[in-house]
C-alpha cells in the first residue's frame, strides 16, 4: 500500500462512508465491491480510526488489493481498493 496525496487518488467508482459507523462502513464497502467487476477500482472516502484500520484489513482478507491511502486536510481518508 502506498501513501500518496489526496489529489493523486482516483477510482473507477466512488463511495462516501464518512457518515457511517462500524460495522456499516465495511458492509457498504463490501456491497460496492460485490457490484464491481474484477480489476475495477473503488475510491472510498471514510472518517475515523476504526474504519481506517478495519476496511483495508478486511478487504485484503477477502482477496481485494489496497492500492493507496491518503489523508485530506479535513481529516477525511481516501482509500483506493482494487477488486480481486
Amino acid at each position: 500500500m502506498s501513501f500518496v496525496s489526496a489529489q493523486e487518488l482516483t477510482g473507477d467508482r466512488h463511495l462516501d462512508i464518512t457518515a457511517e459507523t462500524c460495522p456499516m462502513t465495511f458492509v457498504r464497502t463490501r456491497l460496492a465491491l460485490d457490484r464491481m467487476a474484477s480489476g475495477e477500482t473503488l475510491l472510498v472516502r471514510l472518517r475515523g480510526e476504526e474504519p481506517r484500520r478495519n476496511i483495508p484489513r478486511t478487504a485484503t482478507e477477502q482477496g481485494h488489493a489496497v492500492l493507496g491511502e491518503a489523508e485530506a486536510a479535513d481529516g477525511i481518508v481516501l482509500l483506493l481498493l482494487r477488486k480481486g
